[in-house]
């Protein structure tokens, strides 16, 4: 066995496949020129799929699937409130053992280690529903749990959840104080130097933290057994930088202790204010959304709060949060699943720019409706984004969700922009309206760096995530390559030049956030992967030279970690470790990304290109979608991933449809010079 067929089987035992010796040979079949035919049918197939799916208003959402932190939430919920049903709790229960790894642990993403914060959750969900601690599977999630630190080891919004039913002292929890409300531009630190979600979150826990309404399922209900040295209080402490005696973390530690003792001696003048403020803000901002922020954490936290402060459950606020709860649930027979958020736009964004790609009419009813469902949600109001962004624009943009108007989103706005700008929908005019208003809203978003964030502008102040509650890894809304390039390629479509002033200020951006290998990282998906596809989808967008040196080390860091079957795959752990990054198996997603990067470089006879569009058209299923367990798509990197469902079969349709048109843009380039050959020739 020669050196190279060594590599390519070794790639195939980390798939789980192990060849046979015949099958060892096969890596010229894979590098053979695409059949052009299979192509089209493989592109007909995922079109059709589409159509069919669609829905009757105009738009596409697929699931998204996570963790059972989410169930295991709404276990302790439920048991807080008051009462649980006993047919969902039956299903709950199943789902959560469902997901228990062979160790007796939990993870946050497939074949992922064990993580304390779900171990521990799911091991006290399935306790307060009765299930015993002698119970086989839970002796092994209780040996786990301590493994990993036990219960002083959660994090703070574990922490505050288990305050509420009895199971952690108040005192331990971080403080968050409601006054935070009141504090505005003029100091350093405020509400809005927090991302947009942990606004979302903080501001119902600061009412929460006020009135702590501890309710224990049952009076001698505990967890004792999860404290690895017994249930001392000493255990719970926030731990000290050792190394210096000032850090940011120690100053912020000391504040922690200085707002307890002022909490405990009632030393609160302001409060009232604040904690009345709080309660607009938050009143306000259930006002055209699908519940707090359109997301789980926020919609619970809402609800929680209305209910402490004495909502009745009849009230209009308490009755929709609890339904858009409701909306987010999978009940199925024998199990029940939540999903964080919907994503229709996202979606539906992807999905039609993918089918107008791969040659569906702008005319098609499917594309029509798609475009007019996005020209409807088209968010004309001036959110919370004006207080990072003051700048005097038409106030556009679009969310992830159906209803969430406060929090437009800068990747979501990008993606709407390069769909629309490919189907009008019924009115063209109105689709050039909105379309110029979403381009100049979009530019007003660019970070003083060259870079763009998710939802709001220059939200990076470091000192923020030294507060004791921050360690939900996302409280900041930092700039990052994937969205700055979505941007460029938008601006690409505009023939927007390399010397505009903010082009060459964002293209400044990548260079310096370049990996010493090639690649970028990736913060809102599946991580260098899918950062390197980005950057150079977007580079290539607006004519950048592909030939220059640190982009053929992108080019060549794809391939190298391209896999015997002709496919890519990263796990989730290269956030934990960047020597991890390229390493997963394949998956139809990341799959696409890896071979649209290279795709950028228009060699379309380069054997990689050819090993990936044929490995995407043999892994099609009949019904034109494609089959992909693992989790491809990031929340808060190193906390909490989202699989996007329709990941595994827009972005295959997009890549494919994207080698397609650059095999279709090379043969006219070939035959224009042939007819001035013959020109001249005749000449």
């Amino acid at each position: 066995m020669s050196l190279f067929e060594a590599m390519k089987y070794a790639d195939n035992r980390f798939e789980g496949k192990e060849l046979e010796p015949e099958e060892l040979n096969s890596s010229a079949k894979r590098t053979a020129s695409p059949d052009i035919e299979k192509l089209e049918a493989t592109l007909k197939r995922t079109q059709d799929f589409f159509f069919k799916t669609q829905h009757e208003k105009g738009y596409w959402v697929g699931e998204l699937i996570v963790d059972d932190t989410l169930i295991s939430d709404m276990i302790c919920y439920h048991y807080w409130n008051g009462g649980i049903d006993p047919e969902w709790k039956r299903k709950a229960i199943n789902h959560i053992f469902s997901k228990q790894l062979s160790e007796g642990g939990w993870n946050i993403y497939p074949n992922g280690p064990s993580e304390i914060n779900a171990t521990i959750k799911a091991y006290t969900a399935l306790k307060i529903t009765g299930i015993p601690i002698s119970d086989p599977r839970m002796q092994q999630a209780r040996k786990v749990a301590i493994h990993l630190g036990g219960l002083p080891r959660i994090n703070t919004f574990c922490k505050l959840n288990f305050a509420l039913i009895g199971l952690f002292p108040w005192k331990y929890v971080p403080t968050i104080p409601s006054e935070i409300i009141l504090i505005g531009k003029w100091f350093y630190v405020n509400l809005n130097e927090m991302s947009s979600w942990t606004r979302s979150m903080v501001v119902p826990l600061a009412l929460i933290n006020h009135y702590q309404p501890t309710r224990r399922p049952d009076p001698d209900f505990n967890v004792d057994e999860l404290y690895p040295e017994g249930c001392l209080e000493s255990d719970l402490a926030l731990p000290r930088d050792q190394e210096k005696t000032f850090t940011w973390r120690n100053f912020f530690i000391l504040l922690d202790h200085f707002l307890k003792f002022i909490e405990k001696a009632r030393l609160r003048p302001f409060r009232k204010i604040a904690l009345k403020k709080a309660e607009a803000w938050m009143l306000e901002r259930l006002e055209g959304t699908d519940g707090l922020a359109a997301i789980f954490p926020a919609i619970l936290n809402s609800l929680i709060a209305l209910k402490t402060m004495g909502y009745p459950d009849d009230h209009p606020e308490v009755v929709r949060a609890e339904k858009e709860l409701k909306a987010l649930e999978h009940e199925e027979a024998d199990s029940v699943r939540m999903e964080p958020c919907l994503s229709p736009v996202w979606d539906t964004a992807i999905a039609g720019f993918a089918l107008a790609e791969s040659g569906v009419s702008p005319e098609h009813p499917a594309m029509v409706k798609a475009m007019d469902f996005l020209l409807d949600n088209e968010i004309r109001f001036r959110g919370d984004w004006k207080h990072k962004n003051p700048v005097n624009v038409a106030p556009s943009g679009w969310v992830f969700e159906f209803n969430n108007k406060w929090n437009p989103d800068v990747d979501d706005t990008a993606m709407v922009l390069l769909a629309l700008r490919r189907s009008p929908g019924s009115d063209r005019v109105r689709r050039d309206e909105a379309y110029q208003r979403g381009l100049k809203w979009l530019l007003t978003f660019q970070c003083k760096n060259g870079g763009w964030a998710a939802f709001d502008k220059d939200c990076t102040k470091g000192i923020l995530e030294k507060v004791p509650f921050a360690d939900h890894n996302a409280m900041l809304d930092p700039e990052c390559a994937d969205i700055a390039a979505r941007i460029l390629e938008v601006l690409g479509d505009e023939n927007f030049s390399q010397d505009h002033p903010q082009v060459s200020k964002a293209i400044d951006f990548l260079w310096q956030t370049q990996e010493e290998d090639g690649s970028w990282y990736g913060r809102w998906g599946v991580n260098y992967i899918y950062g390197t596809w980005q950057v150079l989808r977007g580079l290539n967008a607006l004519d950048v030279d592909m030939s220059l040196p640190q982009l053929m080390k992108s080019r060549d860091w794809l391939e190298s970690i391209q896999l015997g079957n002709g496919g890519w795959g990263e796990r989730c752990d290269t956030y934990d470790d960047p020597i991890n990054k390229g390493k997963g198996p394949s998956t139809a997603s990341q799959s696409a990304w890896a071979l649209m990067g290279l795709i950028a470089f228009n060699d379309m006879d380069r054997p990689s290109i050819r090993r990936g569009v044929n490995y995407l058209m043999e892994q099609q299923n009949t019904d034109g979608t494609w089959d992909e367990d693992e989790i491809t798509g990031t929340g808060f990197p190193k906390v909490f991933y989202l699989k996007y469902d329709l990941y595994r079969i827009s972005w295959p349709l997009l890549a494919l449809a994207s080698y397609r048109n650059a095999l279709t843009r090379r043969k006219i380039r070939s035959d224009e010079k042939i007819e001035t050959v013959a020109v001249l020739t005749e000449k």
